[in-house]
């Protein structure tokens, strides 16, 4: 099968965070076994209990070679954009394949599915490891299990495995991505109604600690050691999120909460700011929570793999995106550069689509990189 055939299997599968990925990945262990992969699967229940499961596979001999990583769960799909057909339909029209992961990366995934079908496994030196993960929407959950519990993961790492993140980069060779902290702090009220003087207004704790956090926005944003040339924007996005809960104006809010979201990049340390932001909260009398945590990516643009990776992808150099990916986890391997078919403007959008014309051609520049690092 080509990659738009592949891309109309993955996409039938509602694989969005909040639900199993179980099916898609019985799906995808099962071609690769059919293709003679050796084949491990590792399963865990996220924190709503829902299993999800992930697969490490290898075709061909020794060590080394080239290992792709993508990831089978999708973002929600509503709203979608037309009754005509649903997210989970796949449709063709004026040169773009439409359904959610079309893009946000199941096309990623199925070009690397088509690629591996036009290689044999005696024509290989080398192996190649075709990664799927679980959970990459919300942090990274499948790819914490790779990094952990694969077998197969370390004997990457051993041998020195190229590694490729097909995550869409409309085929730009990425060598560098930011990464990606967040926090809550909640302050705690009673509710009343208004008029008495019966409740206590969760808000009044939280105004000083939205205060410091603005105070701590604004000095990210000058501060240059806070930022980095090489990203556009160059800057950490100290993102402040504010809900009180409540629906009517005439209630005391028994409840504040306060979301912090930002985008470290290479060379900085986000703990700093994580700390600073915990003091202020003790300070306010609030409870803090630290929700997630992923390392930026980076590889020297001037290493030799970079350079080789441009040169094969036929690009004039390569670049950076303030995005972050399964890499984040996976930083044991030392060869990792993101690259992948469809561009990162179309992810998410409620009317995702891929271009065919990305689909064939990142199916042959995945066989390209498999017959070099693989086979020659």
């Amino acid at each position: 099968m080509d990659a738009i055939q592949h891309l109309n299997e993955l996409i039938r599968f509602d694989s969005v965070s909040s639900k199993s990925n179980v099916p898609i990945t019985d799906h995808v262990e099962r071609f690769l076994k059919q293709r003679g992969f050796e084949v491990e699967r590792l399963e865990y229940d996220d924190k709503l209990g829902v299993r999800k499961a992930s697969v490490v596979a290898k075709l061909g001999p020794g060590t080394g070679g080239m290992a792709y990583f993508g990831h089978t769960d999708v973002v929600p799909a509503s709203p979608w954009f037309t009754d005509q057909h649903g997210p989970f339909e796949p449709t063709i029209k004026d040169g773009k394949l439409y359904g959610r992961g079309s893009c946000d990366m199941k096309g990623s995934v199925a070009c690397a599915l088509a690629a591996v079908e036009r290689i044999r496994a005696e024509d290989l030196k080398r192996p190649v490891y075709i990664t799927c993960t679980a959970d990459e929407e919300v942090g990274y959950g499948g790819a914490q299990s790779v990094a952990k519990r694969s077998v197969l993961f370390r004997e990457m790492i051993a041998g020195d495995a190229k590694g490729i993140i097909g995550e869409p980069t409309h085929l730009e060779v990425v060598y560098a991505h930011k990464g990606t902290f967040g926090f809550l702090a909640t302050s705690i009220g009673k509710a009343s109604h208004s008029s008495t003087k019966e409740g206590l207004n969760a808000n009044l704790a939280m105004i000083p600690f939205l205060v410091e956090m603005k105070a701590l926005h604004d000095e990210v944003e000058a501060d240059p050691a806070w930022r980095h040339p090489e990203f556009d924007p160059p800057t950490i996005c100290w993102n402040i999120g504010i809900n009180d809960h409540t629906h009517a104006f005439n209630i005391t809010a028994p409840q504040s909460v306060c979301s912090v979201y930002y985008r470290p990049m290479p060379g900085q340390n986000p703990q700093l700011l994580l700390d600073r932001a915990r003091q202020a909260a003790e300070r306010c009398g609030l409870k803090f929570e630290f929700r997630s945590g992923a390392m930026p990516l980076y590889m020297d643009p001037k290493s030799e793999f970079i350079q080789e990776l441009v040169q094969l992808a036929d690009r004039p150099r390569a670049t950076t995106v303030s995005y972050g990916t399964d890499g984040a986890m996976l930083t044991e391997l030392k060869k990792m550069a993101v690259l992948g078919p469809g561009s990162i403007k179309q992810a998410h959008t409620w009317d995702e689509w891929i271009e065919l014309d990305q689909l064939e051609r990142g199916t042959a520049l995945y066989e390209k990189l498999i017959r070099r690092w693989c086979g020659d």
